[in-house]
């Protein structure tokens, strides 16, 4: 056993290596310089950062980007709180129910290009402009189904006997839902709103059909790309990539937090 447990490391290592030595590598190269594919060590320096914080083409798509994550995770919470409160209850008819998971889920299933074309037709359709609007609505259609299963998820562990308990001792329906209820779903709105921020941010598939004349940080690195490969795109993805390993770590820690709850 000792043999096949060597090769299953050493598969383990590769696959480790092949996946992230290229970020790596992209990190390296934002801060020194490359010459006929030797990094010169001794050039580290922070200057294409520089480059790119001056760069107000930049800050603009950052600040889009900062906007669509805030306002479609802000009616995502909203609208997958309101669903999952309504298909959990018992007197909500099966196939309500099913309806409407089907309905949330597909857009998140279905692959990128067929949820972005989707929703340029139907947006054509409808008279809504390309734009940062289309892009909200956009990301909200996707990252719905993350709202709505994870709360949908700990409504299903609530024991009804909390919401009957205060609606015995008087609590009106808003004052049940905001004392009893609300407090048992914070940690999967929070889950949810860092889950829902990380993919808006990074999203380009979808938002490439409906983004028209606007910008977000995403499509704006597919069009310096698309110019070639420079160390002030180094610079870029390596924040895109310091901002997401900050959204998991929080939702790693927000975990943990909850675990530990329970446990005790």
């Amino acid at each position: 056993m000792k043999p096949v447990r060597a090769l299953l490391n050493i598969i383990a290592v590769l696959t480790v290596f092949l996946l992230y030595a290229p970020i790596f590598l992209v990190v390296l190269t934002s801060f020194f310089s490359v010459r006929r594919g030797k990094i010169i060590w001794e050039s580290f320096s922070f200057n294409w950062y520089a480059k790119l914080f001056s760069n107000a083409e930049i800050g603009a798509a950052v600040l889009s980007s900062i906007k669509v994550g805030i306002v479609a995770v802000t009616a995502t919470l909203v609208l997958s709180l309101a669903m999952s409160i309504y298909t959990s209850r018992a007197r909500t008819p099966r196939w309500e129910r099913t309806t409407i998971s089907a309905l949330v889920f597909l857009p998140f299933l279905l692959p990128p290009i067929i949820t972005g074309m989707a929703l340029l037709v139907t947006m054509k359709e409808v008279g809504i402009a390309r734009g940062v609007n289309a892009v909200i609505l956009g990301h909200v259609v996707f990252v719905l189904a993350i709202g709505f299963r994870t709360l949908q998820t700990r409504l299903s562990m609530l024991d009804p006997a909390l919401v009957w308990a205060a609606r015995d001792l008087g609590a009106g329906p808003w004052r049940c839902f905001f004392q009893v209820l609300l407090p048992q779903l914070a940690m999967p709105l929070a889950t949810s709103a860092i889950m829902s921020l990380a993919i808006s941010f990074d999203e380009t598939m979808i938002t490439l059909f409906i983004v028209g004349d606007g910008m977000t940080l995403p499509i704006r690195l597919y069009g310096m790309m698309r110019y070639g490969f420079t160390p002030e795109i180094s610079a870029l993805v390596t924040l895109v990539l310091l901002v997401t390993a900050i959204l998991t770590g929080a939702l790693a820690i927000l975990y943990r937090g909850r675990t530990a709850s329970i446990a005790e």
